[in-house]
């Protein structure tokens, strides 16, 4: 006679730690819009999807390399990348006249005032109705959405070129200058809305 529990084998994307199931069912009981975002070491990038019985269906999508195209040198993945990617997003769900979403995203736990909440709030301020909570703790502070703390940092070290090149290395081999992101930030901001 056995005595041991047979094994439970998980599925195959929760093994993978690529979907959680949990999670997922809240998400699709709400039968809204999902607006999808995944932040990578390289990009963000969102999808609207819904679901739909044969898999979901991604419905508008958006990534920070777009704003390549619209002019935007700097980092791809910072808080300012990541509130214009926001922006851009809730311009195509409007095309797709979509305007009650419900945030996901995936196993990642957003950090107050951190880039998903950057994100968010370009999204809102694209005109997307999004459920949040108080704006004020978890959305960041203008000055670090458009990059001014990048920028005062940028123009404090200057002098120390050996710093400044090491730090803003990124940014200068695009030939970025860190010390006008906000001008930038500003111009492409403008081009999404406009």
């Amino acid at each position: 006679m056995a005595t041991k529990k047979p094994k439970i084998v998980l599925f195959r994307r929760k093994r993978e730690q690529k979907t959680d199931y949990g999670k997922r069912l809240k998400l699709l009981t709400s039968r809204k819009v999902r607006l999808v975002v995944r932040i990578t070491n390289q990009k963000v990038s969102a999808q609207l999807v819904s679901f739909a019985s044969t898999g979901d269906k991604i419905l508008a999508a958006a990534d920070s390399t777009a704003l390549k195209g619209l002019g935007w040198t700097y980092s791809m993945k910072n808080i300012p990348a990541a509130y214009l990617t926001g922006l851009l997003i809730a311009k195509k769900a409007q095309e797709g006249k979509f305007e009650e979403v419900i945030l996901d995203t995936g196993f990642r736990t957003p950090s107050a005032k951190g880039k998903i909440f950057a994100f968010v709030k370009g999204a809102v301020d694209g005109g997307l109705d999004i459920i949040r909570g108080n704006e004020e703790k978890t959305f960041p502070s203008e000055e670090v959405i458009s990059g001014k703390t990048i920028q005062d940092y940028a123009i404090k070290i200057k002098e120390n070129k050996e710093v400044y090149n090491k730090l803003f290395s990124g940014y200068l081999k695009n030939k970025a200058n860190p010390e006008t992101i906000v001008d930038e930030f500003n111009k492409i901001k403008t081009k999404i809305l406009g």
